[in-house]
């Protein structure tokens, strides 16, 4: 597919690496036709999460043997939106192209995303035609892509992938958060609201298995609505107003039985289970106000987001070594 991207535009492609030593070189490979014949000016960002095996070393090797590759390893392993956020704003290009490192999604597909992008739209998004993954992971990444829709506000966040296409100037939105999360997905939405998505092919893994758990997904969709979202203390308030509404009906109930049969609703269940309920309800408001604070405080430490031990580029000063925020 041909895309009206200017042909002296500067591509750069982020790719967030972890335990991936066997396919990266096959990546690289992958991405240098594709690239060339797009633009004349293109890199290649591959930044380390804390690898256990040798991607590292395989990353200093392929930077050695393709100049347009760059490589920053972290201090420890960040997570993967972490890693996109550091290669984002080391991109020097026009335009950057964030994508896994396992090869599921196809670099022959990014054309695509750049055609949709020159009509317009500052993010694009390489939805799968089909996932590659289980019934239980599909249903947890669901659940994920909802709660960004709640935070997003847009119908476009049913479509997120981290196969995304982003015009550079976006990121200049979110330069300098220190937020104690991070979720690319949603700190784009402060640059812009032009977004749109594509569909693509979505392939098997080559090697190994997802590092993301049906766990690990449904805890960054709670991560989202309690770091970006007001949602859960509005439910809270709701369900604090509903009990207080069925307190009072049942305060009417004892006081009308009270005045036509002139007793008191008897029996000790009947209290017990009242109870339970407006206590249930007083630490169901009480755990997500704790919530909040845990993050609060968190927030006060000044963790950073990620902190660099190295790159494959001579000149990195010391500054430039540790991004502050918060993780």
């Amino acid at each position: 597919m041909e895309t009206a991207i200017s042909k002296s535009a500067f591509i750069s492609v982020v790719v967030p690496v972890y335990n991936s030593e066997a396919i990266l070189p096959l990546l690289v490979d992958r991405l240098k036709p594709v690239l060339n014949s797009i633009v004349e000016r293109w890199e290649v960002i591959l930044v380390n999460d804390a690898s256990r095996d040798g991607s590292w070393q395989m990353i200093q090797h392929l930077a050695e043997s393709e100049p347009r590759a760059r490589g920053i390893d972290f201090m420890r392993n960040y997570g993967q939106h972490n890693a996109v956020l550091c290669g984002v704003r080391a991109a020097k290009g026009d335009v950057v192209v964030t994508m896994d490192d396992d090869l599921q999604h196809p670099p022959e597909e990014i054309p695509a995303l750049l055609s949709r992008l020159e009509e317009g739209y500052d993010v694009v998004y390489g939805t799968p035609l089909k996932e590659q993954h289980g019934l239980l992971r599909d249903l947890a990444s669901s659940i994920t892509k909802l709660a960004l829709r709640r935070i997003m506000g847009a119908a476009t966040a049913q479509s997120v992938s981290a196969f995304r296409v982003l015009r550079t100037p976006v990121r200049d939105a979110f330069a300098n958060y220190q937020g104690a999360q991070v979720s690319l997905d949603v700190l784009l939405t402060w640059g812009t609201g032009r977004f749109s998505a594509v569909r693509v092919r979505h392939d098997p893994r080559k090697e190994g298995d997802s590092n993301y758990t049906i766990g690990k997904l449904i805890t960054v969709a709670l991560n989202l609505l309690t770091g970006f979202s007001t949602l859960p203390l509005r439910i809270a308030s709701i369900v604090g107003f509903a009990f207080t509404l069925f307190g009072i009906g049942i305060l009417c109930y004892v006081l009308a039985r009270y005045l036509a049969e002139g007793g008191s609703v008897p029996g000790f269940p009947f209290l017990a289970s009242l109870t339970a309920i407006f206590s249930g309800a007083q630490l169901f408001a009480l755990g997500i106000l704790g919530e909040y604070l845990a993050r609060m405080y968190v927030r006060t430490m000044d963790r950073p987001t990620y902190a660099v031990r190295s790159t494959t580029e001579c000149d990195l000063t010391p500054m430039s070594r540790t991004t502050q925020g918060a993780q």
